[in-house]
């Protein structure tokens, strides 16, 4: 999902591997290993920025990474304990660096800080050290490190913790998964507790055990314990209600101080009505340029849903690049009454749409170093109904992806788009289409349709994410052909559709599996969406040769014949989706998902795999952050510049030093 876009002025070079202006020669991508590449992406706009709003962005900032300690602890018990012994290595060992042992231990050790711990970040799978365990060991005791055989078989042992969230239909998956929401209890007694505490006729539901572990203490009795200061991660949490303190002194109004000041207090308390009162205030700002994610957020890690990591970003307004999302969001009525689901289910007020494309200051959290292109917020139905939703598409990261795949010779185009026509298509529309979808999908999917009276907003439990996303990506491809989006001057004709729904196909069925090793199962939610909907529609349209399965030199294609009947199964599975939410039918969700959205065919599956690794790419990919640096004079603050790190380790390990917390 990339755009292009290039920004250009003089280099100029600062040591210490960073460079504070963008010239022609920045370059995005700067390291690369295992299955990931690493970027760097520029902040556009930044000196248009007065004083005041770079203050504010540069203590937002540095409340975000606060809470870097946060995630790792979330994702597995013993992450952070992992993650110190390798900072330590890396930063005191005086041995041999140079022999492959070593380096293969600086590989695993830059896997690790990628994905927030020791299990793959999209795959869910532990991953593992190719240096041998003895040398692993060698290691750790040259360098001191207490408890060293306990970490090791955590690290080395396939059967501790293998998944960092489990997947398994016919296993306990509260009991295996990694992830560290959950203590001595069972996926009925999480259930249970959750159960008896809900009210199904209470019109705003807070989000029940968002912000907690749920625990089982020797006395056999379920509880919870919530992260606030004074309570769980109360550490992390101090520093970062420090910093949003000194944010809100510089804030660009009292609305902005306002919800500050009420995240504040739930950080304090950790009282989940003053997260929905926090989201209500804050989605009600849609004037200012500087604006922020700060929280426990998504629950795509749990198992059951519920918990959510925690995340952080900052980020300023593209002005001029928002015009186009300012375009749908005044329009979100039309798009919701033109919807093709069935009218029980659409929204008969669509309130507080508010849409704008984003340049990121700081990624953090569960955005870092992988992050999303697009944000839709909060996450709560009720308050999406009553209050509305704030949608955000991220430019410069988009951009950056765009620009770093330039520097690489070869692509996956050439190799799975089956002829001339369909390459030179997507060339001319899919960076634009790509942009659209998302926005179509963050400003208008997630926000449309609502459930009915009486549903729990936790009704499709495990499969809640994946439908989500399925639903969000339906609508936004469902319009895309739509002659609308020409009208309102959004797409310049009626045939750039037909890059994205070629592109979504080919994805879908074939190209996004390079990302998932032999053998495993597609696990992560994104993933499952794509693949359902591909399938799907591969089945539904096969009679009427909607979409074809080519074969040429023992390569396989999957080639768009209808591009009109597949709108209109686009459609067809959208209006299901929204059924099985709105309704809250778990049993079709799970139908769905498991049938379409899990199993990959094993010859298919080798094939992408082969043709994928004979082009030397990496699938994955994440960012390192520019740093945003104080500039004194005479001991005041009369600036803050931007100086763009091309060091990933040496990022890893200043952030370890500098806000580690827990």
């Amino acid at each position: 999902m990339a755009a292009v876009s290039a920004l250009a002025s003089a280099a100029v070079s600062c040591g210490n591997g960073a460079q504070t202006q963008q010239g022609e020669d920045f370059k995005y991508l700067i390291d690369e290993f295992a299955d990931i590449k690493i970027m760097r992406y520029r902040i556009p706009g930044w000196e248009d920025l007065t004083l005041h709003q770079k203050e504010y962005v540069y203590h937002l900032g540095e409340a975000a990474k606060y809470g870097r300690d946060i995630i790792w602890d979330q994702n597995c018990r013993y992450n952070l304990r992992i993650r110190k012994a390798l900072e330590n290595i890396l930063e005191n060992y005086d041995g041999d660096r140079d022999c492959k042992d070593f380096q293969d231990f600086t590989v695993y050790a830059k896997r690790v800080f990628f994905s927030n711990g020791i299990h793959h970040h999209y795959a869910e799978d532990k991953f593992f050290p190719d240096c041998p365990k003895e040398y692993f060991s060698s290691l750790m005791e040259a360098a001191g490190i207490s408890q060293a055989d306990e970490l090791l078989s955590v690290i080395y042992d396939p059967d501790i913790y293998p998944q960092r969230k489990s997947n398994d239909p016919d296993g306990d998956i509260v009991a295996l998964s990694a992830v560290n929401f959950y203590d001595n209890v069972t996926r009925a007694e999480v259930e249970k507790y959750y159960h008896d505490m809900t009210d199904p006729s209470d019109p705003h539901p807070v989000s029940y055990g968002l912000n907690s572990k749920v625990v089982k203490g020797a006395d056999g009795v379920v509880r919870e314990d919530v992260y606030r200061i004074g309570g769980v991660y109360s550490a992390a949490l101090e520093k970062i209600v420090a910093e949003l303190e000194k944010a809100a002194v510089v804030a660009e109004s009292d609305l902005q101080r306002q919800y500050i000041s009420t995240l504040i207090e739930y950080y304090r308390t950790g009282d989940l009505k003053l997260w929905d009162k926090y989201n209500i205030e804050w989605v009600q700002d849609t004037l200012g340029t500087v604006d922020f994610v700060n929280g426990f957020v998504e629950d795509y890690n749990d198992p059951l849903g519920r918990k959510a990591t925690w995340e952080g970003l900052v980020n300023i307004k593209d002005h001029a690049a928002s015009e186009r999302t300012t375009v749908l969001s005044e329009n979100a009525q039309w798009f919701e009454d033109n919807s093709p689901v069935d009218a029980r289910f659409k929204k008969k007020s669509v309130k507080g749409v508010s849409a704008k494309v984003i340049n990121a200051t700081t990624l953090a959290g569960d955005c870092y170093p992988s992050t999303p292109i697009g944000i839709n917020l909060p996450n709560a139905d009720w308050i999406r109904k009553e209050h509305g939703s704030k949608s955000v598409t991220i430019a410069n990261i988009t951009h950056a992806y765009d620009l770093a795949a330039q520097e690489s010779p070869k692509n996956t185009l050439n190799e799975f788009a089956w002829d001339e026509a369909e390459i030179a298509m997507t060339k001319k529309y899919l960076s634009l289409t790509d942009e659209i979808h998302t926005d179509l999908h963050e400003c208008l999917g997630h926000g449309s349709g609502q459930i009915l009276p009486g549903v729990s907003p936790n009704a499709l439990k495990e499969y809640s994410s994946t439908l989500e996303e399925t639903r969000a990506d339906l609508f936004g491809l469902y319009y895309m052909a739509d002659p609308k989006l020409v009208e309102l001057g959004i797409l310049p004709d009626m045939e750039a559709y037909k890059a994205q729904y070629s592109n979504y196909i080919r994805n879908g069925l074939m190209v996004q599996f390079s990302r998932v090793e032999l053998g495993r199962k597609n696990t992560e939610a994104h993933m499952q969406n794509r693949k359902l909907i591909a399938e799907w529609c591969y089945e539904q349209g096969r009679q009427a040769n909607v979409i074809e399965k080519k074969v040429r030199d023992g390569k396989t294609y999957f080639v768009v014949n209808d591009y009109e009947a597949l709108r209109g199964l686009f459609g067809r599975l959208l209006a299901e989706v929204q059924r099985i939410k709105s309704e809250g039918d778990y049993a079709a969700g799970k139908a769905l998902v498991e049938k379409y959205a899990v199993n990959i065919d094993p010859k298919l599956h080798k094939e992408v795999k082969t043709r994928y690794d004979a082009l030397g790419l990496k699938p994955y990919g994440g960012f390192v952050n520019p740093d945003i640096v104080p500039v004194e004079k005479d001991g005041k603050v009369v600036d803050y510049k931007v100086v763009y790190t091309d060091d990933y380790l040496g990022q890893m390990l200043q952030y370890g030093r500098k806000y580690s917390t827990l």
